[in-house]
């Protein structure tokens, strides 16, 4: 019998492993348990906008990609049904961010998110809620005898 945590291991696995827009933005998927992920980036310039600062889509994308591990941890495809990002402080040339994503309810097919976004130094750069739903379909193949 498989546990949880092993579940949520391989999911992500499965889903990094053809994730091209998280590891092309720059990302790290530094941890995932079941319901929660925890995603990495450090601000380079090619993430900064027009006031030098990082561009609030790639605050967004890491984000995203926390929330997208998170929920995806019970191996089934879960994708974001709607998501609402609240840009707190900017992210410095140079920062690393990390996005903590967290299981807030799961209810039938739908499930709720909330993703903090911090610099190291403990400064809130952003606070994130996605909402999932699930779809058809599995990271892996999982039966009783997994």
């Amino acid at each position: 019998m498989i546990t949880a945590q092993e579940r949520a291991t391989r999911s992500a696995a499965a889903m990094w492993a053809s994730d091209d827009a998280s590891k092309w933005v720059g990302m790290t998927l530094a941890q995932v348990t079941p319901g929660a992920a925890v995603t990495t980036l450090t601000v380079k310039k090619h993430h900064t906008n027009g006031h030098d600062i990082c561009h609030g889509g790639v605050i967004f994308s890491l984000a995203d990609s926390a929330f997208a591990f998170a929920c995806n941890s019970y191996n089934a495809f879960a994708v974001a049904q709607h998501n609402t990002i609240s840009f707190i402080a900017p992210g410095l040339l140079g920062d690393q961010l990390t996005a903590t994503a967290r299981e807030v309810s799961l209810r039938g097919r739908s499930g709720i998110y909330d993703v903090q976004v911090m610099r190291t130094d403990g400064t809130v750069i952003a606070e994130m809620r996605g909402c999932s739903r699930t779809i058809a379909g599995q990271h892996f193949k999982e039966d009783s005898a997994t």
